[in-house]
């Protein structure tokens, strides 16, 4: 993931956001706080797993930080659409205690609201007219370190229970209705590197989570927590004890050359192949989950030291893949490596999406695709992870795969991307996923680095080219062809989530606090509000009393320092 300023500070050299031991005073008050007039919400909370199961086919509640199981970020309501949506207007606007990144993807469920902020605060609030029910303050541990901002993207929801996972890398339960903690587990040791900042995904009695720290020398993984209990039901590791040098590939997946000196690695190997616990490997977002085959699909990030590839020899598997696991036991599947042997943190980040894509005899089958940050999105074969085709390159490509050196390779993308940690949207009737992009021209360099025992560990560092201009692009891509339909350039790079509905509108957001509303077909702006900061959450949409509804949080962004704040922003047509 991803780690560079931006904007005026062009010569910065990268700097990751970690914070350990001391943390801030808005971190470490109670487990709870009940306010804004009310102890708890009136009415009971209960979402069904047939609820979570339908979930991308109704219009009521956004039940899932991406949508749906399949991920797809579409709301079919139409009530906003390409020719009304130059009346959309705020309906409220909510305002937390924390001035900080705002990442989040909001709940909604039955006309109640679930919003996170950075430091794992979780407010429950009226999705009408903004009204605070309920506000928990997770109460952090002594001890932290995480990557890219003190973030949270979202709670889940089953039955009445919320989930969360917390900078100190634990998960937690709370009662929808009231705030209150139900039970606590701890996912992983903080003091190791490792820190949660995904939101979970819930399904059959399953909490699913992943882990950040691929900068600390962590060892990867997914596991499964028992919704009712917090016990832990099974774990996949990322990272593989034996292995994990894979078919040391000299081409990326698009066939070229990365480069590679794999006589030299292999030598290392022979040396040394116990690294394997330290080897990086986080999953920064949620699994995509195919119900029929029980099957759940994953991107795994960048192997640590990001760098200094010769501490660790081989493939690096499963870093950089997307990886497909049992959703019962976490056996494994198949996996498909985009990069083997990263030295560039061009990781896999962005969520996987499903949906029904041609293969290449014209076909249709059951697809996966992933937005990289190399600019592409991969479409592979659901069933065996087959690459079928990667789109045309979305943004500048330049010295691919240009090696790190001590003075610093010049290479496009650079480390943010590409598509970052935010997710796209698809349109399945268009057949076009939307790709929010980074353009930050950079040079890489690396040094010697040994592993330094849960601390930052990145073998060199990037830095952006001064006097070069950053901007970020909105790319619709024909998931069937590879070819982009439009593209929509902005002034700053991209970072947050893209919204797609079926009244031919993509919605998104950009650091300058702008919140902007596409046409879905030909990427001609129809909409815009300044939120007076950055705009880099997840938007979503739901409806109240027949009433359609889009919210969008603007905290701004700690990796790419966009303006921060602290509002949620809730908008819809005049009546």
């Amino acid at each position: 993931m991803r780690k560079m300023k931006s904007g005026a500070k062009l010569g910065w050299v990268f700097a990751l956001f970690a914070l350990t031991a001391a943390v801030s005073a808005q971190e470490i008050q109670g487990q709870k706080a009940m306010s804004g007039g009310a102890a708890a919400i009136a009415k009971g909370i209960s979402v069904t797993q047939p609820q979570l199961n339908n979930a991308g086919n109704q219009t009521s509640d956004w039940l899932h930080t991406n949508g749906d199981y399949a991920q797809t970020r579409f709301y079919k309501g139409t009530q906003i659409n390409a020719s009304n949506v130059k009346k959309l207007r705020p309906a409220f606007m909510f305002q937390t205690e924390v001035r900080e990144s705002m990442e989040t993807a909001p709940i909604v469920v039955d006309g109640v609201m679930y919003m996170t902020t950075s430091f794992n605060h979780v407010y429950a609030i009226d999705a009408v007219t903004g009204k605070e029910f309920w506000h928990y303050k997770h109460k952090m541990g002594a001890f932290t370190t995480f990557c890219c901002g003190p973030n949270n993207r979202g709670v889940a929801v089953e039955g009445g229970k919320l989930f969360m996972g917390t900078l100190d890398a634990k998960m937690v339960a709370l009662d929808a209705k009231t705030g209150q903690l139900l039970w606590e587990t701890e996912i992983a040791d903080p003091e190791k590197g490792y820190s949660e900042t995904m939101s979970p995904t819930v399904v059959d009695g399953k909490v699913l989570i992943g882990t950040n720290g691929g900068e600390y020398g962590i060892r990867g993984f997914v596991k499964a927590f028992d919704s009712s209990t917090g016990k832990l039901l099974w774990t996949f590791h990322t990272i593989p004890e034996k292995g994990h040098e894979g078919v040391w590939a000299e081409n990326d997946a698009t066939g070229r050359n990365m480069k590679r000196d794999i006589a030299a690695e292999k030598a290392q190997l022979a040396r040394d192949s116990s690294f394997y616990q330290t080897l990086g490997g986080g999953v920064w977002m949620n699994p995509a989950v195919d119900l029929k085959t029980r099957t759940i699909f994953f991107v795994v990030g960048n192997p640590s030291p990001d760098l200094y590839g010769a501490e660790r020899p081989g493939d690096n598997l499963y870093t950089d893949s997307l990886v497909a696991v049992s959703l019962d036991t976490g056996a494994y599947k198949w996996h498909s490596q985009y990069i083997a042997h990263d030295v560039w943190d061009l990781d896999s980040v962005s969520p996987p999406i499903l949906m029904d894509v041609k293969d290449k005899t014209g076909k249709m089958i059951p697809g996966v695709i992933h937005g990289g940050k190399t600019g592409h999105v991969y479409v592979h074969n659901r069933e065996t992870g087959e690459l079928i085709r990667f789109s045309e390159a979305m943004i500048p490509q330049e010295n691919m795969w240009a090696l790190p050196t001590a003075t610093g390779a010049r290479m496009l993308p650079g480390a943010n991307g590409g598509v970052e940690w935010s997710p796209m949207a698809v349109n399945t009737k268009l057949r076009l996923a939307y790709a929010l992009n980074l353009h930050q021209p950079m040079t890489y360099h690396v040094e010697t680095a040994k592993y330094p025992g849960g601390k930052l560990w990145l073998g060199g560092a990037f830095k952006v080219v001064e006097g070069e201009k950053q901007w970020g692009r909105l790319a619709a891509v024909n998931v069937d062809t590879g070819k982009m339909a439009w593209k929509f350039d902005t002034e700053q790079p991209l970072i947050g989530g893209a919204l797609a509905t079926a009244g031919d509108l993509v919605f998104y957001g950009e650091g300058n606090g702008l919140f902007r509303a596409l046409h879905a077909k030909t990427g001609k702006l129809l909409w815009e509000f300044n939120c007076g900061a950055g705009a880099n959450a997840m938007p979503v949409s739901y409806s109240v009393k027949g009433r359609q509804y889009v919210a969008m949080g603007c905290g701004g962004n700690t990796q790419l320092d966009f303006k921060r704040g602290n509002t949620m922003v809730v908008f819809t047509l005049p009546k």
